[in-house]
């Protein structure tokens, strides 16, 4: 059973699957001596000064850069953030250097992933909406800048979402909200 454009049940459905944040540990870190330490690292300062730092659990990666500088990903909300950026800190320690503030994080970016419960048609949202991008042949989805939402979002003709480009949990659900607002305007 298809579920017809824009008929039945519109289903908001949409969850955070990665947090992009930077802080600063406001210490200098020596990369090249984490790199030798620590098994879970990569440094290859020829290709890019930042170090990466792989975390199991929760599953994070990070750049750490000499300056003190990180930046972290992979974290599903802001607890899982936490952990990661103590882990990090907890790994420093092995190295003896001490981080004695607690670092401000940064959220620069969240993407979320769910449905409007709908199929669209990708190619009638293309020449009905605005600040739109489809190109078929090289993507299967549908570029949507929302600008009032300061969200960008990924179309797919099953109703499957992503949003990028929020700040917040909350930005997250405006933004999804704002996005069926003007599907529903166009989609008959």
């Amino acid at each position: 059973m298809s579920k017809k454009p824009g008929k039945g049940l519109w289903k908001k459905e949409i969850q955070v699957v990665n947090i992009v944040v930077s802080t600063s540990l406001e210490h200098d870190i020596p990369l090249e001596k984490m790199a030798a330490t620590l098994s879970n690292t990569e440094y290859n300062p020829e290709q890019f000064p930042g170090l990466v730092i792989r975390i199991k659990d929760p599953k994070t990666s990070a750049l750490i850069f000499s300056s003190g500088k990180v930046v972290c990903t992979g974290a599903r909300s802001m607890d899982k953030v936490e952990e990661s950026i103590k882990k990090i800190i907890k790994s420093l320690e092995k190295i003896n250097i001490k981080i004695k503030i607690k670092p401000e994080v940064k959220i620069q970016n969240i993407v979320a992933s769910g449905t409007v419960g709908v199929d669209l048609n990708l190619n009638t949202l293309a020449m009905k909406l605005e600040n739109t991008e489809y190109e078929p042949e090289q993507f299967p989805g549908l570029v949507y800048k929302l600008p009032q939402a300061k969200a960008t979002f990924l179309l797919f003709s099953n109703g499957k979402v992503v949003c990028t480009g929020t700040k917040s949990e909350g930005e997250v659900h405006k933004a999804l909200d704002k996005l069926v607002e003007n599907l529903k305007k166009v989609v008959k």
